[in-house]
Formats: C-alpha cells, structure tokens, sequence
C-alpha cells in the first residue's frame, strides 16, 4: 500500500466522521432535539416511550429481513 492510499483512506475515514456530524446536526435543526424528559407531560412521556419501542422494533426487523435476504 503507497502514501497515497493511506493518505485516501484516512481522509475518507475524516471526511465520513465530518458529513456525518453535519447531517445529524442540520436534523437536528430541522426537525428539533425534542424535549427533556422533565419538560413532557405523562400522556407526552407515554407517546416518546411508545414511539422509542416502535423504532426498536423496527429495526429489529429491517435487520431480521436483511438476514433473511442473504439466503
């Protein structure tokens, strides 16, 4: 392996960590952080908590699929 592909490796590793940080940030922005566990009210905290267990589950199953797609 020569220099130069180091050099390509290692900025490609740098830039993914930077785009990354950017996406995540202008989701943020976009679509804000949400609130503080504090902040909501129990029908609030109820919904996150759904919400947060339907997400899990779904990418359980994005994950089983994938596994299943293999054979």
């Amino acid at each position: 392996m020569n220099a130069n592909q180091i050099i390509n490796m290692i900025m490609r590793t740098v830039m993914r960590q930077v785009i990354n940080k950017g996406v995540n940030a202008g989701m943020d922005k976009a679509f804000g952080k949400g609130k503080a566990r504090e902040d909501m009210s129990p029908e609030e905290r109820q919904r996150a908590d759904s919400a947060k267990k339907n997400m899990g589950n779904a990418q359980k199953a994005m994950r089983h699929a994938r596994r299943a797609g293999r054979f």
